[in-house]
């Protein structure tokens, strides 16, 4: 559980870094493991398919991605653990392994969480893993997108549908590989979750608050260890930096709120992580886990799209 001292820094400011929260070992090995297989697997797919020369198993994990990305295969969607916003097929890729969901069902992080928002705690299904290349690699048409380039500063309740505005959510952002001001770690506008819902653009992928409404003088990286954790409120705003360095920034960006709230995406599907109060209603078996996701999947790919968000743009300072 978080110490009183931290419950009250998250009230005050927004946000809350906890360094080494999750246990390297129990937490973070098996997901690296994992998303290795999962490459394995994709790289033999696309050499199948021929849109790659060769699986590159000689080379280590983040090698292998620059490799994959430089041929044009659009790696993001299928690591990813959440179904796009819009254009979501009978066969859009989406991963759904153990490793993750008992990520999603760490008793370290839900004991955190549980000192922010009480122990009825659901796993909201706004989720995404992000596999940050370095910016000296991407593209400039993928400079925009936000599983591949940077994140624009915005605020997540803006992300949400309106009828998420009184949930009590609560991002964790989890450090996979070292977050650094170098490699594109987060940086937040401290307390600024008390200044209401900003205006948000939209652009490629993302929506966005206009620079002109950001005092970036006041903006606060926030580094992290591998396991470190930094929690913050809906309202607050912030943003990835750029990644300068030549490595990939990983992280997990996962979301929860008490049961029974709106989670602001009803198309996707969300569960429970924990109930003090009613135990038998946790979810703790990740096939039926991934089977809400894929029955979502083909229940959207029926559909022309859903909306998922409240902006059009039309302001002009989205000009």
């Amino acid at each position: 559980m978080l110490t009183r001292e931290q419950v009250s820094e998250f009230k005050e400011n927004g946000y809350l870094a906890v360094d080494r929260l999750l246990d390297y070992e129990l937490d973070i090995q098996p997901v690296i493991d994992e998303y290795q297989q999962l490459l394995d697997d994709l790289c033999a797919q696309w050499v199948a398919q021929g849109r790659l020369p060769q699986t590159y198993s000689h080379l280590p994990f983040e090698r292998r991605l620059v490799e994959v990305y430089r041929a044009g295969c659009r790696y993001e969607q299928a690591i990813d653990i959440a179904l796009p916003n819009s254009a979501v097929q009978p066969d859009t890729p989406i991963h759904l392994g153990s490793a993750v969901f008992n990520l999603l069902r760490s008793p370290r992080l839900l004991a955190a969480v549980e000192s922010l928002i009480g122990g009825e705690i659901y796993s909201n299904p706004i989720q995404h893993v992000r596999i940050k290349p370095p910016a000296s690699v991407i593209a400039k048409k993928d400079v925009d997108r936000a599983l591949v380039g940077r994140t624009h500063w915005h605020q997540d309740s803006g992300v949400a549908l309106p009828d998420a505005d009184d949930t009590e959510m609560v991002t964790c952002w989890v450090a996979v590989t070292e977050a650094t001001v170098k490699n594109g770690c987060l940086q937040v506008l401290p307390k600024s979750h008390r200044e209401g819902m900003s205006l948000h653009c939209t652009t490629v992928d993302q929506v966005g608050i206009p620079d002109a409404l950001i005092p970036q003088e006041a903006a606060k990286p926030v580094p992290l260890s591998p396991g470190g954790v930094l929690f913050f409120h809906p309202l607050c705003k912030h943003a990835s930096l750029d990644n300068s360095s030549d490595a990939f920034r990983w992280s997990f960006d996962l979301r929860y709120n008490p049961i029974g709230q709106a989670s602001g995406r009803p198309h996707f599907p969300g569960f429970v992580a924990q109930s003090r109060l009613n135990p038998e209603a946790e979810l703790d078996d990740f096939e039926e886990w991934a089977r809400l996701w894929l029955d979502a999947r083909d229940r959207l790919a029926q559909v022309d799209g859903v909306k998922t968000h409240r902006w059009d743009s039309q302001d002009p300072l989205c000009a």
